[in-house]
């Protein structure tokens, strides 16, 4: 399978280091970014999470809507033709709603928090532990950081790829093997950072400050 991935970066802020990593320091403030994923195949431009038109109440110290970071390469919602929401909060789902073309894929459980989101009469397809689309691009679901949260799987250069939601936030969850501190079930985000360290993957995070610092837009990543 032919794969292109594409980050689109749409926001800059800083979060409390007890949400990013187990352990972390209440007080304290660390960078982090808001980013979503564009999948390419053959027939398909799958959008991993839709993000959110609005900074989702964070003080953003740069921002673009994640429409606008498609549109930087070319791309406007109705080119879109899957969205995979990898949990139901506020900043990977609000900005669903532009993509009306889409077939909108969500956890069960997280449909529950999300269909708030989602306007009358767009295509959803809800699923329990797993989905696959075209066979190729495996949905996942991992439930650590909630109710029903997602991981996006797919094969490329000999490793699987990780697209991982909110299961971690930062690349250095997964070099120091440090859970996130934002964890509906501890014992699912141990697990997932226990697996997913391992060399055979390749993991993409949604908050890595190291994203284009001080940019947004999009990003090819191969």
């Amino acid at each position: 399978m032919s794969v292109m991935l594409t980050v689109l970066k749409y926001g800059d802020t800083v979060f409390g280091e007890n949400y990013i990593f187990t352990g972390g320091e209440k007080s304290k403030q660390l960078p982090i970014t808001f980013c979503i994923y564009l999948i390419e195949t053959g027939s398909r431009k799958i959008l991993v999470d839709a993000g959110c038109d609005d900074g989702s109440g964070f003080p953003m110290s740069v921002f673009c809507t994640p429409t606008e970071a498609l549109a930087g390469i070319g791309l406007t919602a109705i080119d879109i033709t899957d969205v995979i929401i990898t949990h139901a909060h506020h900043d990977h789902i609000q900005a669903v709603h532009h993509f009306d073309k889409a077939n909108i894929y969500i956890q069960k459980d997280e449909y529950e928090s999300g269909k708030k989101f989602i306007p009358e009469g767009f295509k959803v397809i809800t699923f329990d532990e797993s989905y696959s689309i075209d066979g190729e691009i495996f949905i996942k679901k991992i439930g650590g950081h909630s109710v029903g949260s997602c991981i996006v799987l797919f094969e490329h250069d000999c490793k699987t790829v990780v697209l991982c939601g909110d299961e971690c936030y930062t690349d250095r969850n997964i070099k120091e093997k440090i859970p996130t501190g934002a964890s509906k079930c501890r014992e699912k985000s141990n697990a997932f950072i226990e697996e997913y360290s391992k060399e055979k993957y390749i993991v993409f995070t949604c908050h890595d400050p190291d994203v284009m610092r001080g940019q947004v837009g999009a990003k090819k990543i191969f």
